[in-house]
């Protein structure tokens, strides 16, 4: 079993999603969720900044652009608060329930986004230790593509009239500098991390995703 809050003993599995901007994640965490489902396993899909009311207040502050001005260790913190509710009523009782829980993005999109604007390590690294209770992935698929393609999808995704989002309309560079925090994270914990090739068809990605789940946990889906 998977170690959960406090060092509690969970029977569940925790897999999150990782990526750039229009990098599929929405679309793949569902396609994995129906597949997982087929197998007969109760899933959750939830997402960060979200999965609570709370969370989801904290999401549309941020996503519009509110807090940009008090600067990214501010927005670090929102996150944090957000993300500690998340895990104490969402994710947590639903590894401890047995559940699979699959989530759109989690700790390291904090590293990436805000780690990667500058916010000082140990800063982070304590919020963080605070924000998951111990709580970390069993499995964290990074989908990875060009800046320009991911963009390109998310100017697509959006209803005709809908402005990007706060971090939609960041420079080429910015994105840039996230996607290789990514990947160095990925390079950096093998166990825990594996990175797709997002730039291939849906139904490609989709297979190559649940390949990579097949094969990390075996003994469960075998």
């Amino acid at each position: 079993m998977a170690t959960g809050l406090d060092g509690i003993e969970r029977a569940g599995r925790f897999i999150t999603f990782e990526g750039g901007e229009g990098a599929g994640k929405s679309t793949q965490i569902k396609r994995l969720a129906a597949r997982l489902r087929e197998k007969g396993l109760v899933v959750v899909l939830t997402r960060e900044p979200g999965g609570t009311t709370l969370a989801e207040s904290v999401r549309a502050f941020i996503l519009s652009g509110a807090a940009e001005p008090l600067g990214p260790e501010a927005e670090m913190v929102l996150f944090a608060a957000a993300r500690a509710d998340h895990v104490d009523r969402v994710i947590g009782p639903a590894l401890a329930r047995g559940e699979w829980v699959l989530c759109d993005r989690f700790i390291d999109s904090t590293r990436a986004y805000q780690g990667g604007d500058g916010v000082d390590p140990d800063l982070l690294n304590g919020l963080e230790a605070l924000a998951i209770d111990g709580v970390r992935p069993d499995l964290t698929l990074m989908l990875d593509l060009p800046v320009e393609i991911g963009l390109a999808r998310a100017a697509r995704r959006r209803d005709d009239g809908d402005a990007p989002d706060r971090f939609e309309r960041e420079t080429v560079e910015r994105h840039e500098r996230r996607r290789q925090v990514f990947l160095s994270i990925a390079t950096a914990n093998p166990d825990r991390c594996v990175v797709i090739d997002a730039n291939r068809s849906e139904e490609e990605v989709a297979e190559a995703v649940w390949q990579v789940v097949l094969k990390r946990f075996a003994d469960r889906l075998g």
